[in-house]
Protein backbone atom coordinates (compact mmCIF):
# COMPACT_ATOMS: atom_id res chain seq x y z
CA UNK A 1 0.00 0.00 0.00
CA UNK A 2 2.87 2.40 1.12
CA UNK A 3 4.83 1.67 -2.59
CA UNK A 4 1.24 2.34 -4.50
CA UNK A 5 0.64 5.46 -2.81
CA UNK A 6 4.23 6.96 -3.06
CA UNK A 7 4.36 5.83 -6.47
CA UNK A 8 1.09 7.89 -7.27
CA UNK A 9 1.95 10.74 -5.60
CA UNK A 10 5.58 10.86 -7.34
CA UNK A 11 4.04 10.66 -10.45
CA UNK A 12 1.84 13.35 -10.22
CA UNK A 13 4.31 15.58 -8.69
CA UNK A 14 7.03 14.56 -11.75
CA UNK A 15 4.51 14.66 -14.48
CA UNK A 16 3.55 18.28 -13.83
CA UNK A 17 6.95 19.74 -12.37
CA UNK A 18 5.27 20.20 -8.63
CA UNK A 19 8.09 21.21 -7.70
CA UNK A 20 11.95 22.09 -7.75
CA UNK A 21 14.58 20.61 -5.85
CA UNK A 22 15.46 22.11 -2.99
CA UNK A 23 12.55 25.07 -2.41
CA UNK A 24 10.61 26.38 0.29
CA UNK A 25 7.02 24.75 0.49
CA UNK A 26 4.11 25.42 2.91
CA UNK A 27 2.25 22.78 3.65
CA UNK A 28 -2.11 23.22 4.14
CA UNK A 29 -2.57 21.00 7.34
CA UNK A 30 -5.63 20.34 8.89
CA UNK A 31 -5.38 17.47 10.90
CA UNK A 32 -7.38 15.40 9.25
CA UNK A 33 -6.30 12.29 7.02
CA UNK A 34 -5.64 13.63 3.66
CA UNK A 35 -2.90 16.98 4.68
CA UNK A 36 -1.88 14.61 7.77
CA UNK A 37 -1.31 11.52 4.93
CA UNK A 38 0.24 14.84 2.58
CA UNK A 39 2.52 16.14 5.31
CA UNK A 40 4.30 12.46 5.46
CA UNK A 41 4.59 11.63 2.07
CA UNK A 42 6.62 14.93 2.01
CA UNK A 43 8.66 14.46 5.02
CA UNK A 44 9.46 11.46 3.49
CA UNK A 45 10.34 12.62 0.37
CA UNK A 46 12.82 15.48 1.71
CA UNK A 47 15.46 13.45 0.85
CA UNK A 48 14.52 13.46 -2.31
CA UNK A 49 13.39 16.19 -3.58
CA UNK A 50 15.61 18.69 -0.55
CA UNK A 51 12.08 20.35 0.04
CA UNK A 52 12.35 23.14 2.44
CA UNK A 53 8.59 22.19 4.59
CA UNK A 54 6.72 24.50 6.51
CA UNK A 55 3.61 23.77 8.08
CA UNK A 56 0.29 26.17 8.25
CA UNK A 57 -2.83 25.64 10.02
CA UNK A 58 -5.51 27.90 9.91
CA UNK A 59 -8.46 28.02 12.99
CA UNK A 60 -11.74 28.54 11.24
CA UNK A 61 -13.16 29.71 14.42
CA UNK A 62 -16.26 27.36 14.01
CA UNK A 63 -16.27 23.70 16.15
CA UNK A 64 -15.24 25.53 19.61
CA UNK A 65 -12.85 22.55 21.80
CA UNK A 66 -12.41 20.32 18.74
CA UNK A 67 -10.75 23.17 16.84
CA UNK A 68 -8.81 23.77 19.11
CA UNK A 69 -7.62 20.38 19.80
CA UNK A 70 -7.13 20.35 16.06
CA UNK A 71 -4.57 23.31 16.46
CA UNK A 72 -2.71 21.56 19.27
CA UNK A 73 -2.61 18.16 17.15
CA UNK A 74 -0.88 19.85 13.91
CA UNK A 75 1.61 22.26 16.50
CA UNK A 76 2.65 18.66 18.31
CA UNK A 77 2.67 16.81 15.05
CA UNK A 78 4.54 19.53 13.46
CA UNK A 79 7.41 20.17 16.52
CA UNK A 80 7.71 15.78 16.58
CA UNK A 81 8.98 16.24 12.97
CA UNK A 82 10.82 18.99 13.35
CA UNK A 83 9.06 21.04 11.21
CA UNK A 84 8.23 25.19 11.63
CA UNK A 85 4.61 25.95 11.98
CA UNK A 86 2.29 28.66 11.63
CA UNK A 87 -1.09 28.49 13.18
CA UNK A 88 -3.70 31.71 12.26
CA UNK A 89 -7.43 32.14 13.77
CA UNK A 90 -9.66 33.71 11.79
CA UNK A 91 -13.38 34.71 13.02
CA UNK A 92 -14.92 33.14 9.81
CA UNK A 93 -18.61 32.81 11.05
CA UNK A 94 -18.35 36.43 11.47
CA UNK A 95 -17.30 36.72 7.84
CA UNK A 96 -20.43 34.73 7.02
CA UNK A 97 -22.69 37.04 8.73
CA UNK A 98 -23.91 39.18 5.36
CA UNK A 99 -26.76 38.03 3.21
CA UNK A 100 -26.23 35.43 0.93
CA UNK A 101 -22.44 34.35 2.03
CA UNK A 102 -22.01 30.59 2.66
CA UNK A 103 -19.91 29.59 5.52
CA UNK A 104 -18.08 27.01 3.14
CA UNK A 105 -17.38 29.71 0.35
CA UNK A 106 -16.12 32.13 2.67
CA UNK A 107 -13.67 29.52 5.03
CA UNK A 108 -12.18 28.23 1.60
CA UNK A 109 -11.56 32.10 0.83
CA UNK A 110 -10.13 32.75 4.34
CA UNK A 111 -7.41 29.34 4.20
CA UNK A 112 -5.99 30.56 0.76
CA UNK A 113 -5.65 33.75 1.90
CA UNK A 114 -3.98 32.16 5.19
CA UNK A 115 -1.64 30.24 3.06
CA UNK A 116 -0.80 32.93 0.91
CA UNK A 117 -0.01 35.10 4.04
CA UNK A 118 2.30 32.33 5.41
CA UNK A 119 4.44 32.07 1.72
CA UNK A 120 4.97 35.19 1.80
CA UNK A 121 5.90 35.15 5.48
CA UNK A 122 8.76 33.02 4.50
CA UNK A 123 9.52 33.95 1.01
CA UNK A 124 7.92 31.19 -0.61
CA UNK A 125 6.29 30.43 -4.07
CA UNK A 126 4.37 27.03 -3.34
CA UNK A 127 1.91 25.77 -1.76
CA UNK A 128 0.89 22.36 -0.94
CA UNK A 129 -2.77 21.36 0.04
CA UNK A 130 -4.10 17.71 -0.13
CA UNK A 131 -7.14 17.46 -2.14
CA UNK A 132 -7.83 13.69 -2.77
CA UNK A 133 -9.07 12.15 -6.02
CA UNK A 134 -12.42 11.90 -4.33
CA UNK A 135 -12.44 15.79 -3.43
CA UNK A 136 -12.06 15.77 -7.17
CA UNK A 137 -15.12 13.61 -7.86
CA UNK A 138 -16.81 15.65 -5.66
CA UNK A 139 -15.45 18.73 -7.54
CA UNK A 140 -16.52 17.69 -10.75
CA UNK A 141 -19.73 16.75 -9.88
CA UNK A 142 -21.00 19.70 -8.04
CA UNK A 143 -20.01 22.16 -11.00
CA UNK A 144 -22.04 20.04 -13.54
CA UNK A 145 -25.11 19.95 -11.42
CA UNK A 146 -24.48 24.17 -11.01
CA UNK A 147 -24.49 24.75 -14.61
CA UNK A 148 -20.57 25.69 -15.23
CA UNK A 149 -18.45 24.95 -18.55
CA UNK A 150 -15.59 23.54 -19.78
CA UNK A 151 -13.63 25.53 -17.17
CA UNK A 152 -15.86 24.51 -14.21
CA UNK A 153 -15.89 20.86 -15.64
CA UNK A 154 -11.94 20.93 -15.29
CA UNK A 155 -12.85 20.40 -11.64
CA UNK A 156 -9.13 21.03 -9.55
CA UNK A 157 -5.70 21.26 -11.29
CA UNK A 158 -2.74 19.37 -10.17
CA UNK A 159 -1.24 23.34 -10.67
CA UNK A 160 -2.85 26.43 -10.09
CA UNK A 161 -1.66 29.93 -10.24
CA UNK A 162 -3.30 31.24 -6.53
CA UNK A 163 -3.63 35.01 -8.44
CA UNK A 164 -6.42 32.77 -10.97
CA UNK A 165 -8.73 31.73 -7.67
CA UNK A 166 -11.49 34.07 -6.75
CA UNK A 167 -11.65 35.60 -3.10
CA UNK A 168 -14.18 38.24 -3.37
CA UNK A 169 -16.08 37.83 -0.36
CA UNK A 170 -13.18 38.79 1.37
CA UNK A 171 -12.79 42.49 3.12
CA UNK A 172 -10.43 44.60 0.96
CA UNK A 173 -7.85 44.54 4.36
CA UNK A 174 -7.61 40.75 4.07
CA UNK A 175 -7.14 40.49 0.30
CA UNK A 176 -3.50 38.67 -0.02
CA UNK A 177 -0.48 39.47 -2.63
CA UNK A 178 -1.10 35.94 -4.29
CA UNK A 179 0.85 37.27 -7.10
CA UNK A 180 3.64 34.44 -8.53
CA UNK A 181 2.38 32.18 -6.12
CA UNK A 182 1.13 28.39 -7.23
CA UNK A 183 -1.04 26.14 -5.47
CA UNK A 184 -0.49 22.39 -5.84
CA UNK A 185 -2.17 18.93 -5.49
CA UNK A 186 -0.17 16.06 -4.75
CA UNK A 187 -3.15 13.94 -3.90
CA UNK A 188 -5.30 14.77 -6.36
CA UNK A 189 -5.11 11.27 -8.51
CA UNK A 190 -5.23 9.55 -5.10
CA UNK A 191 -8.81 7.85 -3.81
CA UNK A 192 -9.57 8.89 -0.52
CA UNK A 193 -9.34 4.98 0.90
CA UNK A 194 -5.99 5.13 -0.16
CA UNK A 195 -5.37 7.65 2.04
CA UNK A 196 -7.02 6.40 5.01
CA UNK A 197 -4.94 2.87 4.50
CA UNK A 198 -1.84 4.80 4.11
CA UNK A 199 -2.61 6.63 7.46
CA UNK A 200 -3.13 3.49 9.31
CA UNK A 201 -0.88 1.38 7.65
CA UNK A 202 1.72 4.04 9.14
CA UNK A 203 0.29 4.85 12.32
CA UNK A 204 -1.04 7.76 11.69
CA UNK A 205 -3.62 9.62 13.95
CA UNK A 206 -5.39 12.13 11.92
CA UNK A 207 -8.27 14.04 13.39
CA UNK A 208 -11.53 13.69 12.55
CA UNK A 209 -13.96 16.39 11.75
CA UNK A 210 -17.80 16.01 12.56
CA UNK A 211 -18.68 18.71 10.41
CA UNK A 212 -17.99 16.28 7.06
CA UNK A 213 -21.17 14.43 8.15
CA UNK A 214 -23.28 17.40 8.09
CA UNK A 215 -25.40 16.67 5.52
CA UNK A 216 -26.40 20.73 5.49
CA UNK A 217 -23.43 21.45 3.48
CA UNK A 218 -23.79 21.27 -0.08
CA UNK A 219 -20.69 18.94 -0.13
CA UNK A 220 -21.15 16.52 2.07
CA UNK A 221 -24.79 16.12 0.52
CA UNK A 222 -23.01 14.80 -2.90
CA UNK A 223 -20.21 12.72 -0.88
CA UNK A 224 -22.98 11.09 1.15
CA UNK A 225 -26.27 10.67 -0.47
CA UNK A 226 -25.50 11.30 -4.44
CA UNK A 227 -22.18 9.76 -5.27
CA UNK A 228 -23.50 6.39 -3.61
CA UNK A 229 -26.81 6.70 -5.33
CA UNK A 230 -24.97 7.20 -8.96
CA UNK A 231 -22.84 4.14 -7.71
CA UNK A 232 -25.45 1.92 -8.15
CA UNK A 233 -25.88 2.94 -11.72
CA UNK A 234 -22.05 2.26 -12.23
CA UNK A 235 -19.79 1.43 -9.78
CA UNK A 236 -17.29 3.02 -11.47
CA UNK A 237 -18.92 6.51 -11.52
CA UNK A 238 -15.85 8.33 -9.38
CA UNK A 239 -13.18 7.13 -11.93
CA UNK A 240 -15.05 8.15 -14.75
CA UNK A 241 -15.48 11.75 -13.25
CA UNK A 242 -11.91 12.23 -12.64
CA UNK A 243 -11.04 10.75 -16.29
CA UNK A 244 -13.97 13.19 -17.49
CA UNK A 245 -12.00 16.18 -16.14
CA UNK A 246 -8.64 15.16 -17.18
CA UNK A 247 -9.84 15.26 -20.72
CA UNK A 248 -11.72 18.41 -20.19
CA UNK A 249 -8.74 20.37 -18.75
CA UNK A 250 -6.58 19.35 -22.29
CA UNK A 251 -9.56 20.46 -24.50
CA UNK A 252 -9.99 23.60 -22.54
CA UNK A 253 -5.91 23.81 -22.89
CA UNK A 254 -6.41 24.30 -26.50
CA UNK A 255 -9.78 26.70 -26.49
CA UNK A 256 -7.51 28.20 -24.21
CA UNK A 257 -4.81 29.09 -26.60
CA UNK A 258 -6.92 29.46 -29.93
CA UNK A 259 -9.01 32.47 -27.39
CA UNK A 260 -5.69 34.18 -26.43
CA UNK A 261 -4.77 34.15 -30.32
CA UNK A 262 -8.30 35.19 -31.37
CA UNK A 263 -8.12 37.82 -28.64
CA UNK A 264 -5.40 39.49 -30.32
CA UNK A 265 -6.67 39.28 -33.41
CA UNK A 266 -10.59 40.93 -32.51
CA UNK A 267 -9.78 43.39 -29.58
CA UNK A 268 -8.99 46.77 -30.79
CA UNK A 269 -9.29 48.39 -27.35
CA UNK A 270 -8.72 47.11 -23.92
CA UNK A 271 -9.21 49.66 -20.69
CA UNK A 272 -10.08 49.40 -16.74
CA UNK A 273 -13.88 50.14 -17.76
CA UNK A 274 -14.19 48.95 -21.62
CA UNK A 275 -13.58 46.23 -24.19
CA UNK A 276 -14.06 46.55 -27.69
CA UNK A 277 -13.95 44.47 -30.28
CA UNK A 278 -14.04 44.39 -34.37
CA UNK A 279 -17.09 43.66 -35.17
CA UNK A 280 -16.57 41.94 -38.19
CA UNK A 281 -13.82 40.20 -37.17
CA UNK A 282 -15.21 39.19 -34.05
CA UNK A 283 -18.07 37.52 -36.29
CA UNK A 284 -16.01 35.71 -38.28
CA UNK A 285 -14.47 33.68 -35.02
CA UNK A 286 -16.57 30.02 -34.61
CA UNK A 287 -19.31 29.93 -32.14
CA UNK A 288 -17.21 28.58 -29.60
CA UNK A 289 -14.77 31.13 -29.45
CA UNK A 290 -17.56 34.23 -29.73
CA UNK A 291 -18.82 32.41 -26.67
CA UNK A 292 -15.89 32.67 -25.37
CA UNK A 293 -14.72 36.53 -26.45
CA UNK A 294 -17.36 37.63 -24.05
CA UNK A 295 -17.14 35.59 -21.32
CA UNK A 296 -13.28 36.35 -21.20
CA UNK A 297 -14.45 40.35 -21.19
CA UNK A 298 -16.77 39.67 -18.35
CA UNK A 299 -14.12 38.80 -16.54
CA UNK A 300 -11.07 41.12 -17.30
CA UNK A 301 -13.43 44.05 -16.55
CA UNK A 302 -14.66 42.54 -12.94
CA UNK A 303 -12.16 40.28 -12.36
CA UNK A 304 -13.99 36.79 -12.06
CA UNK A 305 -17.88 35.52 -13.35
CA UNK A 306 -19.56 35.37 -10.42
CA UNK A 307 -23.32 35.50 -11.19
CA UNK A 308 -22.60 35.58 -14.67
CA UNK A 309 -25.00 32.84 -15.87
CA UNK A 310 -25.69 30.49 -19.25
CA UNK A 311 -28.31 32.66 -20.20
CA UNK A 312 -26.47 35.94 -19.76
CA UNK A 313 -24.05 34.90 -22.36
CA UNK A 314 -26.34 33.32 -24.72
CA UNK A 315 -28.51 36.31 -25.21
CA UNK A 316 -25.86 38.46 -25.50
CA UNK A 317 -24.19 36.26 -27.92
CA UNK A 318 -27.35 35.90 -30.32
CA UNK A 319 -27.99 40.06 -30.05
CA UNK A 320 -24.06 40.36 -30.88
CA UNK A 321 -24.31 37.48 -34.11
CA UNK A 322 -27.74 38.83 -35.08
CA UNK A 323 -28.36 42.35 -34.75
CA UNK A 324 -27.52 45.42 -35.92
CA UNK A 325 -26.07 49.29 -35.05
CA UNK A 326 -27.44 50.05 -31.80
CA UNK A 327 -28.20 46.95 -29.87
CA UNK A 328 -27.73 46.19 -26.92
CA UNK A 329 -28.08 43.29 -24.04
CA UNK A 330 -27.34 43.78 -20.10
CA UNK A 331 -24.92 41.49 -18.69
CA UNK A 332 -24.28 41.09 -14.42
CA UNK A 333 -22.28 43.57 -12.17
CA UNK A 334 -23.28 46.90 -14.50
CA UNK A 335 -22.11 45.61 -17.42
CA UNK A 336 -23.95 45.66 -20.89
CA UNK A 337 -22.79 44.60 -24.43
CA UNK A 338 -23.69 47.59 -27.40
CA UNK A 339 -23.78 46.95 -30.96
CA UNK A 340 -22.08 50.08 -32.56
CA UNK A 341 -21.06 50.54 -36.51
CA UNK A 342 -17.62 48.74 -36.30
CA UNK A 343 -17.48 47.33 -33.72
CA UNK A 344 -18.63 44.93 -30.36
CA UNK A 345 -17.88 46.78 -27.04
CA UNK A 346 -18.39 45.47 -23.49
CA UNK A 347 -18.53 48.19 -20.94
CA UNK A 348 -19.87 49.53 -17.84
CA UNK A 349 -23.38 51.18 -18.49
CA UNK A 350 -22.60 54.59 -18.03
CA UNK A 351 -18.88 54.27 -20.06
CA UNK A 352 -19.33 55.96 -23.56
CA UNK A 353 -17.78 53.64 -26.36
CA UNK A 354 -15.08 55.27 -28.61
CA UNK A 355 -16.10 56.64 -31.48
CA UNK A 356 -15.92 54.22 -34.88
CA UNK A 357 -12.30 54.57 -36.75
CA UNK A 358 -13.96 55.11 -39.84
CA UNK A 359 -13.08 57.88 -42.95
CA UNK A 360 -15.49 60.71 -41.41
CA UNK A 361 -15.14 63.84 -43.34
CA UNK A 362 -14.69 66.51 -40.35
CA UNK A 363 -14.84 69.54 -43.18
CA UNK A 364 -17.13 71.01 -46.10
CA UNK A 365 -15.44 70.28 -48.64
CA UNK A 366 -11.70 68.23 -49.39
CA UNK A 367 -10.16 68.45 -53.12
CA UNK A 368 -8.98 65.64 -54.81
CA UNK A 369 -6.14 65.48 -56.80
CA UNK A 370 -5.94 63.00 -59.87
CA UNK A 371 -3.79 61.15 -59.59
CA UNK A 372 -2.33 61.93 -55.54
CA UNK A 373 -3.05 61.39 -52.62
CA UNK A 374 -4.79 63.45 -49.25
CA UNK A 375 -5.27 62.57 -46.13
CA UNK A 376 -8.61 63.03 -44.54
CA UNK A 377 -8.72 66.12 -41.75
CA UNK A 378 -8.49 64.79 -37.89
CA UNK A 379 -8.41 61.16 -39.14
CA UNK A 380 -5.57 58.36 -40.08
CA UNK A 381 -7.71 58.04 -43.14
CA UNK A 382 -5.78 58.70 -46.40
CA UNK A 383 -7.61 58.77 -49.83
CA UNK A 384 -5.49 57.85 -53.15
CA UNK A 385 -5.79 58.17 -56.86
CA UNK A 386 -4.67 56.73 -59.97
CA UNK A 387 -5.80 56.41 -63.79
CA UNK A 388 -5.48 53.22 -64.98
CA UNK A 389 -6.21 51.34 -68.66
CA UNK A 390 -8.99 48.55 -68.93
CA UNK A 391 -5.04 46.63 -69.16
CA UNK A 392 -3.87 48.18 -65.85
CA UNK A 393 -7.03 47.37 -63.68
CA UNK A 394 -6.16 43.91 -61.01
CA UNK A 395 -7.39 41.22 -61.16
CA UNK A 396 -11.02 40.59 -59.79
CA UNK A 397 -11.79 44.71 -59.74
CA UNK A 398 -15.00 43.33 -60.99
CA UNK A 399 -15.75 41.82 -57.65
CA UNK A 400 -13.97 44.54 -55.69
CA UNK A 401 -14.34 43.12 -51.55
CA UNK A 402 -12.59 46.51 -50.51
CA UNK A 403 -16.19 48.51 -49.45
CA UNK A 404 -13.04 51.01 -49.25
CA UNK A 405 -11.78 50.61 -53.04
CA UNK A 406 -13.88 51.92 -56.18
CA UNK A 407 -13.30 51.79 -60.00
CA UNK A 408 -15.03 54.44 -61.84
CA UNK A 409 -15.47 55.59 -65.66
CA UNK A 410 -12.94 58.55 -65.72
CA UNK A 411 -14.48 60.68 -68.31
CA UNK A 412 -18.24 60.58 -66.33
CA UNK A 413 -16.23 60.60 -62.95
CA UNK A 414 -14.63 64.27 -64.20
CA UNK A 415 -11.59 65.83 -63.57
CA UNK A 416 -12.72 68.14 -60.22
CA UNK A 417 -13.32 65.66 -57.99
CA UNK A 418 -14.10 66.39 -54.10
CA UNK A 419 -15.36 65.34 -50.97
CA UNK A 420 -18.25 66.61 -49.45
CA UNK A 421 -20.64 65.12 -46.68
CA UNK A 422 -24.41 65.08 -47.61
CA UNK A 423 -26.59 67.91 -48.54
CA UNK A 424 -30.68 68.52 -47.91
CA UNK A 425 -32.27 67.25 -51.33
CA UNK A 426 -28.94 65.11 -52.33
CA UNK A 427 -29.80 62.00 -55.02
CA UNK A 428 -28.18 60.38 -57.22
CA UNK A 429 -28.46 56.72 -59.37
CA UNK A 430 -27.21 53.19 -57.01
CA UNK A 431 -25.61 51.24 -59.26
CA UNK A 432 -27.69 48.29 -60.22
CA UNK A 433 -31.07 50.13 -60.09
CA UNK A 434 -30.65 50.86 -64.10
CA UNK A 435 -30.48 54.02 -63.51
CA UNK A 436 -33.33 55.11 -61.51
CA UNK A 437 -32.44 57.79 -59.39
CA UNK A 438 -32.69 57.82 -55.15
CA UNK A 439 -32.76 60.63 -52.10
CA UNK A 440 -29.84 59.89 -50.63
CA UNK A 441 -31.46 60.05 -47.10
CA UNK A 442 -33.28 57.28 -48.16
CA UNK A 443 -30.18 54.63 -49.40
CA UNK A 444 -28.46 56.35 -45.86
CA UNK A 445 -31.33 54.34 -43.99
CA UNK A 446 -31.82 51.12 -46.40
CA UNK A 447 -28.09 50.42 -45.96
CA UNK A 448 -27.90 50.64 -42.00
CA UNK A 449 -25.53 53.52 -42.01
CA UNK A 450 -25.64 54.75 -38.28
CA UNK A 451 -27.28 58.02 -38.18
CA UNK A 452 -25.28 59.38 -36.37
CA UNK A 453 -22.67 59.25 -38.33
CA UNK A 454 -24.64 60.32 -41.87
CA UNK A 455 -23.56 64.09 -41.55
CA UNK A 456 -19.99 63.41 -41.37
CA UNK A 457 -19.64 60.62 -44.00
CA UNK A 458 -17.58 60.92 -47.11
CA UNK A 459 -19.59 61.55 -50.81
CA UNK A 460 -17.27 61.47 -53.89
CA UNK A 461 -18.82 64.17 -56.04
CA UNK A 462 -17.81 64.83 -59.84
CA UNK A 463 -18.98 66.21 -63.04
CA UNK A 464 -22.60 64.56 -62.47
CA UNK A 465 -22.71 65.14 -59.10
CA UNK A 466 -22.54 62.15 -56.48
CA UNK A 467 -20.25 59.40 -58.21
CA UNK A 468 -20.02 57.36 -54.40
CA UNK A 469 -21.01 57.43 -51.81
CA UNK A 470 -17.92 56.15 -50.38
CA UNK A 471 -18.18 52.44 -48.94
CA UNK A 472 -21.96 51.32 -49.85
CA UNK A 473 -22.58 52.17 -53.94
CA UNK A 474 -20.74 54.01 -56.79
CA UNK A 475 -23.33 55.84 -59.02
CA UNK A 476 -24.52 54.05 -62.43
CA UNK A 477 -23.48 56.47 -64.87
CA UNK A 478 -19.73 56.26 -63.45
CA UNK A 479 -19.66 52.49 -64.03
CA UNK A 480 -16.56 50.64 -66.30
CA UNK A 481 -17.84 49.11 -69.23
CA UNK A 482 -16.17 47.96 -71.89
CA UNK A 483 -16.26 51.22 -73.59
CA UNK A 484 -14.28 52.73 -70.85
CA UNK A 485 -11.24 54.27 -72.05
CA UNK A 486 -9.67 55.50 -69.03
CA UNK A 487 -10.58 54.19 -65.10
CA UNK A 488 -10.77 56.13 -62.12
CA UNK A 489 -9.11 54.03 -58.95
CA UNK A 490 -10.03 55.35 -55.57
CA UNK A 491 -8.80 53.66 -52.45
CA UNK A 492 -8.95 54.75 -49.07
CA UNK A 493 -7.11 53.17 -46.12
CA UNK A 494 -5.33 53.92 -42.25
CA UNK A 495 -2.46 55.24 -42.05
CA UNK A 496 0.08 53.50 -40.35
CA UNK A 497 2.05 55.12 -36.94
CA UNK A 498 4.28 57.23 -38.03
CA UNK A 499 3.03 57.26 -42.14
CA UNK A 500 1.31 60.55 -41.78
Amino acid sequence: MKRDLLTWVRRTIERHQLFTIGEKLVVGVSGGPDSLCLLHVLHQSVSEYGLQLHVAHLHHGIRGAEADADTSFVRETASAWELPCTVERVNVPALAAKPGIALEEIARQARYAFLARVARQIGAHTIAVGHNGDDQTETVLMHWLRGAGLAGLRGMLPVTPLDTLRLPLLPAAEQPDTCGLRLVRPLLEVPRAQIEAYCLAHGLKPRFDRSNLDTTFHRNRLRHKLLPLLETYNPQVRDILRRSARVIADDYALLRASLEQAWTQTVIAEGERSIEFDLTAWRELPRSLQRASLREAVHRLRHGLRNVSFVHIEDALWLAREKSTGAQATLPQGLMLTLGYDRLVVAEEECEPSPPNLPLLHAPRLTLPVPGAVTLPNTDWRVETALLTHAELPAGWEVNADRWQAFLDAEEAGVELHLRPRQSGDRFQPLGMGGRTAELSAFMINVKLPQELRSRWPLLVGRSGIAWVVGYRQDERTRVTAATQRVLQLRFHRLTRGAR
